[in-house]
């Protein structure tokens, strides 16, 4: 093993313990599947008693319905992220961290790799506690991974988290500051997307956004109407990568000129 690799080896390891050590960490992260799976069971529960009453709105989608949560349960995940990433700034202890790892591409890269090893398996706790919670609220109407789409839309709800939480961690690391990135990425994620992405006409832009393009994997159904999409799922799911990565290379960016 060379040098470099050991070294970036142990730059991770040290971003890890910062991760454990922050206080407020596992309070946070674990709202991620705590609030998605509370929201799971009551969209599952509300389809359940539509469609028990005989009432319908549109064709039933086990996709949407079981997954639909994870668009708001992601507020705590891009929330920690956010403040992980700036919490160096705001306090001051980038420069310590700096001084310790001269080599900022090196700095950069390990904390976010570490920023993904924790994205991704609260991605998947998040994902297994939305998908069982639903189907507990769905009831009599519930479905399994066998049934069509719905193990594609696990695995993609699984990558968008992911990939979110990868997304807000670039974008704080290019601002250099939490308030001024939550700013940015509240309004984006939870507001404009998903007002615009339903507006006639302005949806064509719309539907290029982070959050817009990447829940198209969680659809079992074809989207019509304004809703609908000018590419497919896994097209959706690139675009949200390809985001996530501008994000991140900003953010290498401006670590590096900064």
């Amino acid at each position: 093993m060379t040098t470099g690799a050991m070294s970036f080896r142990a730059v991770v390891a040290a971003e890890l313990i910062k991760i454990r050590t922050v206080r407020a960490t596992y309070w946070t992260l674990l709202l991620t599947p705590v609030v998605s799976a509370g929201l799971g069971y009551l969209i599952g529960l509300s389809a359940n008693s539509a469609m028990s009453a005989g009432r319908r709105l549109g064709p039933f989608d086990p996709g949407f319905i079981t997954f639909y949560g994870i668009l708001l349960g992601q507020i705590p995940l891009v929330v920690f992220m956010v403040l992980l990433v700036g919490g160096e700034y705001s306090s001051g202890t980038i420069n310590a961290s700096l001084a310790a790892v001269p080599r900022r591409g090196l700095f950069y890269g390990g904390k976010i790799a570490a920023v993904a090893l924790v994205a991704f398996p609260v991605s998947l706790v998040t994902t297994a506690a939305i998908f069982v919670s639903a189907q507990i609220g769905l009831g009599p109407h519930h479905v399994t991974l066998a049934t069509d789409g719905m193990a594609r839309a696990a695995v993609g709800a699984c990558l968008y988290l992911t990939l979110i939480g990868l997304l807000a961690a670039g974008v704080t690391a290019t601002l250099r500051s939490s308030v001024i990135s939550l700013g940015v990425l509240l309004p984006l994620l939870f507001l404009g997307s998903q007002g615009l992405g339903n507006a006639p006409g302005i949806n064509v832009v719309a539907q290029y956004l982070p959050d817009q393009a990447g829940s198209l994997i969680i659809y079992t159904l074809p989207l019509t109407g304004n809703f609908a999409r000018s590419y497919g799922a896994w097209t959706g799911v690139a675009i949200l990568a390809a985001w996530a990565a501008a994000a991140l290379v900003a953010g290498l960016v401006a670590t590096r000129r900064r």
